[in-house]
């Protein structure tokens, strides 16, 4: 069904209202897009005059983006004119593409670098003719269809226009006469007369593009600043910028008064923020302002990071870096991810340091001294350790002279998707708009998220996949192939299994009383969303768990169901499953257990953390294993809404670790006791092993195998079943490989086949 949100925003007698090009439509190229791609879906109540006026909106605010002509804009205004004859706004903007068309073969012309000299042989001034004359017969062929009417009330272009085609034709004249004096050996060609002429259109070409409606004649480059205001987001950068111009500026006007300042706070700059962020952007603005204001000579901005500055033996650093800076004097010297120039963990082979230390010396003396700036960017606590680890780098740069730039709001993400999406031609129907805001939170997991980038790659997967499943076809309609819908993000989503979560549940052997504590949790969380959907309050989830059972009880496959459950409830943005243990979170020495902890936490953000034999981590207190325990705590609450931690071991081991801890007793309050599994369960999940196989076992194989699970002890449970089958087909394959044996004896393990593979199992056990 369509969506007529944007169509009944528009109101028709703002619509018609709009008869003025010099003017800014009242509607935005991308709310006319939708509302003309919801008006071809469904009939609206919408007037000709209305729908006609759309296409000459959605034909400005093209030619106004491109500041070009495209067959397009030809398209829609024709379209207009079928719809609706004699539309004021849409003769208009006809004329106006019309002498865009003249404007851009005008200026392939390139009469400002016409000029003859009286000193040129005539063989150079008749080479210059001729290619001349052979320009202009090309430029009139091109505008041969431009008509100027004969009225009295002709615009400002049409008059303008009309005086250029005189000049040019005059100007042909002149040079089909000087060329045949000059191929007819005869002097006299008036060499001043034509420089005259040239001079006369440069100024008319100058005058003929002032005359273009307003919104059409500002090619002019926008400052650094009206730019950044143009971006989406960033208003406390704004702000800072424009103070920053505005104290630099007021610094520079004190200067020529005559005062001095002792304690310049310099050029120097670190930007950090998250990837995307736009830090790299900022410091090409910032580099054109100081250009702007003469404190630098160029806005050039060498870009470097650590494998340009990092060498590979003694004296490679210094002289990369120095080559750099060569390079950077008179500009801008901006280095990414600065901090990964001082490892701490470094050998002696690292050179790192070396880069810091030459960059510093040429900063502040010897000849290259305030004659470039350094700007640093990286993330921000990675950025803060690095800097005051390096304290000579520290003092280079005063607080005031550090931009914070913040992660983009999801409204901020969206309007960058829209733009994207329009800068290539391209717009979201209001429902696939709707899907893209969960792509993005879909995305939004950890802080390694792209933001601005992050949400462009979303776009262009879209892009491709709309392109990779339809062709353009002569009378296709053109919003075929500018509209992103719904199923073109689509292949964006994860695969989704052939089974439901719940229902790989419900296949599982035994285990009724976990099914009955999941059953319950899924059902809560699925009231609650729903609950807070509808504004209401929510019950705290508590989602953390403690699966005790002996080995092979199910625990791991249970917790990977769970995280399946707990996506498709909403609750997790990603469900993945990251199986740990204390080797994956415990180093070897101070300090890193907790950076080898995070890390892996950051892997699981959005997904379940399954940390198996947990009571491994603590040892004594003197142990790292503390470390990561207390780690483990702190992350827990900074992600609380973006991490699902499940510890799992023997239940007694599982009650003491959970007791030793406050922070784990806290957070841990859901426990599933996995219980050993029973011989008629032990025997179902014999069959299922078998079968998964294409094997059969023979009854007295079953009955076998039966009384084993019955009189004995078993280890391991499901696990111990596993090796038990194992062992029996290749029992099996022993016993027949040597005999002649019919195709169904393939299939087949008896008794006798079980018998061996219990001994050998157990003898393991």
């Amino acid at each position: 069904m369509t969506n007529h949100l944007i169509l009944s925003k528009i109101k028709e007698s703002e619509l018609i209202a709009w008869d003025n090009i010099e003017q800014l439509p009242p509607y935005n190229e991308i709310e006319v897009l939708r509302a003309l791609d919801q008006i071809q879906a469904e009939e609206h109540a919408l007037s000709e005059q209305a729908v006609a006026t759309l296409h000459v909106m959605l034909a400005f605010h093209r030619l106004l983006r491109h500041q070009d002509t495209d067959e397009l804009v030809q398209q829609l205004l024709t379209k207009a004119s079928n719809i609706h004859a004699h539309l004021p706004v849409q003769q208009e903007l006809q004329t106006v593409l019309s002498f865009f068309v003249v404007f851009q073969h005008l200026q392939q012309l390139q009469l400002s670098s016409w000029s003859i000299r009286e000193t040129d042989f005539d063989p150079a001034k008749l080479k210059k003719m001729q290619e001349w004359k052979g320009n202009l017969d090309q430029f009139f062929e091109q505008t041969s269809s431009v008509k100027v009417g004969r009225n009295s009330h002709r615009s400002l272009l049409e008059q303008l226009y009309q005086k250029l085609r005189e000049q040019l034709l005059e100007l042909e004249e002149q040079l089909t006469d000087s060329i045949d004096l000059i191929e007819n050996k005869r002097t006299g060609v008036p060499t001043k007369e034509i420089n005259a002429r040239i001079r006369t259109l440069v100024q008319l070409e100058q005058e003929f593009y002032q005359a273009f409606p307003s919104q059409f004649n500002s090619r002019s480059t926008k400052s650094p600043l009206e730019r950044l205001e143009g971006m989406v987001g960033l208003e406390q950068i704004k702000n800072y910028m424009n103070q920053y111009y505005h104290y630099l500026k007021y610094q520079q006007d004190r200067k020529k008064i005559g005062f001095q300042m002792v304690d310049e706070p310099g050029l120097h700059m670190i930007i950090t923020g998250n990837p995307g962020t736009g830090k790299t952007t900022i410091a090409r603005l910032l580099a054109e302002i100081y250009h702007k204001l003469g404190l630098l000579e160029s806005d050039q901005v060498t870009e470097v990071n650590r494998s340009h500055l990092v060498g590979s033996y003694v004296g490679q650093s210094e002289e990369n870096t120095m080559n750099y800076i060569r390079q950077a004097v008179g500009g801008v010297l901006f280095i990414d991810e600065a901090y990964s120039l001082h490892r701490q963990d470094a050998s002696g082979n690292d050179y790192g340091q070396a880069v810091i230390d030459t960059l510093v010396s040429a900063m502040t003396s010897g000849e290259y001294a305030n004659k470039f700036a350094v700007i640093l960017a990286g993330y921000p606590e990675e950025m803060r350790q690095f800097l005051w680890s390096n304290p000579g780098l520290r003092s280079r740069f005063p607080d005031q002279n550090m931009i914070h730039l913040p992660d983009f709001k999801l409204s901020e993400l969206v309007e960058i998707a829209e733009e994207t999406a329009l800068d290539n031609d391209y717009f979201f129907t209001e429902t696939a708009l709707n899907s893209f805001y969960g792509l993005i939170e879909r995305a939004k997991v950890d802080d390694t998220f792209g933001n601005a980038r992050t949400v462009r790659d979303l776009v262009m997967k879209a892009i491709f996949k709309k392109g990779a499943t339809i062709t353009v076809k002569e009378h296709d309609d053109w919003l075929d192939h500018m509209r992103i819908e719904s199923k073109d993000l689509a292949v964006m989503y994860d695969e989704k299994d052939d089974t439901a979560p719940m229902d790989q549940l419900e296949q599982l052997i035994g285990l009724e009383n976990i099914k009955d504590e999941v059953k319950k949790l899924s059902s809560f969380v699925t009231i609650q969303q729903k609950r807070k959907h509808q504004g209401l309050p929510s019950v705290p989830i508590q989602l953390h768990a403690v699966f005790s059972g002996n080995p092979g009880t199910g625990k791991t496959t249970v917790a990977k169901i769970y995280s399946k459950l707990l996506k498709e409830c909403g609750l997790l943005k990603r469900g993945h499953f990251i199986l740990a243990s204390r080797s994956d979170l415990v180093a070897g020495y101070v300090g890193q257990t907790a950076i080898k902890t995070k890390n892996k936490i950051r892997e699981a953000l959005g997904g379940v953390l399954f940390i198996d034999e947990a009571y491994a981590l603590f040892r004594g207190e003197n142990d790292f294993g503390k470390e990561a325990i207390d780690t483990l705590v702190d992350e827990m609450t900074k992600h609380n809404e973006n991490l699902v931690v499940i510890l799992a071991g023997y239940r007694a081991d599982m009650e003491r670790f959970i007791a030793s801890n406050p922070g784990l007793s806290s957070r841990f309050k859901k426990y599933f006791e996995f219980l050993d599994y029973q011989p008629d369960e032990l025997l179902s999940i014999t069959h299922f092993h078998v079968e998964r196989y294409h094997y059969q076992m023979t009854d007295d194989a079953r009955d076998y195998i039966y009384r084993q699970y019955q009189e004995q002890a078993i280890q391991g449970n499901a696990r111990f079943v596993v090796n038990l089958v194992d062992e029996a087909i290749q029992f099996q394959a022993l016993r027949i490989a040597d005999a002649t044996v019919d195709d169904e004896q393939f299939l087949i393990l008896n008794q006798d086949d079980f018998r061996k593979a219990w001994q050998t199992v157990k003898g393991v056990n």
